[in-house]
């Protein structure tokens, strides 16, 4: 499945330097640039903000080219060991012809950030092979289990090791946790490569050169702010598509302010329709892990080898991310 050997970046340490840029979209205020490059030296690093990082161009954080280059610079600047992303949004798929992925062979980094830095994250696999981070991006704050889960898997190289698992849940007579559930779809036990993120920019690169090539891999799924039926829509597209024929194991994550829509009289169960295309796979699945946009929210390495147990409820790291 994996076109080109695995490349590992080094793992984080207090004291690094992070390259901070913006590929998508232009926070709706500079001040959470500010909380992005103030929250990073709260962890302990040096921050080197991109030289368009404060540029914006309509809905994007900048031209094109001035995106693009300063993604390109931060891996080209051997003093920066990190590059991490503002925000997601839109328009990091814009800048993929322009990436320099021969750069990225020569001086891998790791890269963090999720949402619409999905489409980053699928190019670096397949032209670079270099695991990227499907994690926080820098703007907002990081509570004490998102710490927990990116220092496991940035900075540590222990494994196995659980993630994405939802934080404890003092239980007590007449609660029950209803926010952070993990609901087995289909059962069983797979392995395979983490790849995956967005579930519309999934979609979205469908057919492009830069979509990765899902067979026996254990795809990851998360979205936000989308109808029912367009959830429906993209599965259905990457269904079509062939994408998920020879998919090992699906783990999807929050849907996070996902509703029925109101242009239909009749609506259908977010769990039926995740469920669906599992069963029709034939493939273990689960739904709920702590991925995408939630305030308590996992890390993940894109390319590397975990182990879903279905049943359980648990997706496993085998190996690691970072040297």
């Amino acid at each position: 499945m994996l076109a080109m050997p695995l490349r590992r970046p080094h793992r984080l340490s207090p004291g690094q330097t992070i390259g901070l840029v913006a590929p998508s979209a232009a926070p709706n205020e500079p001040e959470r640039i500010r909380f992005a490059i103030e929250t990073l030296e709260s962890l302990g690093f040096r921050v080197r903000p991109g030289a368009h990082l404060f540029d914006r161009d309509g809905y994007f954080a900048g031209a094109d080219a001035a995106r693009a280059a300063d993604l390109n610079a931060m891996f080209a600047d051997d003093g920066v060991d990190a590059v991490w992303c503002v925000r997601g949004g839109y328009g990091a798929s814009r800048l993929l012809p322009a990436l320099d992925y021969d750069l990225m062979r020569r001086k891998p980094k790791a890269q963090i950030g999720f949402s619409d830095i999905t489409a980053l994250h699928m190019a670096i696999h397949t032209q670079v092979g270099l695991v990227s981070f499907h994690g926080p991006v820098a703007w907002r704050a990081f509570t004490p289990y998102t710490l927990g889960e990116l220092r496991r898997v940035l900075c540590e190289t222990n494994v196995p090791v659980r993630v994405g698992a939802p934080p404890p849940f003092q239980a007590r007579e007449g609660q029950v946790d209803r926010e952070n559930r993990v609901t087995t779809l289909v059962p069983g036990q797979a392995r395979g490569r983490l790849l995956g993120g967005n579930l519309c920019l999934m979609a979205h690169l469908t057919g492009t050169p830069y979509a990765p090539d899902l067979r026996g891999a254990i795809l990851f799924l998360e979205d936000v702010d989308e109808p029912y039926y367009r959830i429906d829509r993209f599965l259905t597209q990457l269904w079509l598509s062939g994408s998920l024929a020879a998919v090992a194991g699906v783990a999807f994550g929050k849907f996070t302010r996902c509703e029925p829509s109101a242009s239909f009289v009749q609506n259908r169960v977010l769990e039926d329709i995740l469920a669906e295309r599992c069963r029709t796979l034939g493939v273990p699945a689960v739904a709920g892990l702590m991925i995408g946009h939630v305030e308590d929210q996992t890390t993940l390495p894109i390319g590397c080898l975990a182990e879903l147990d279905a049943g359980a409820g648990a997706l496993t790291l085998l190996e690691p991310g970072v040297e």
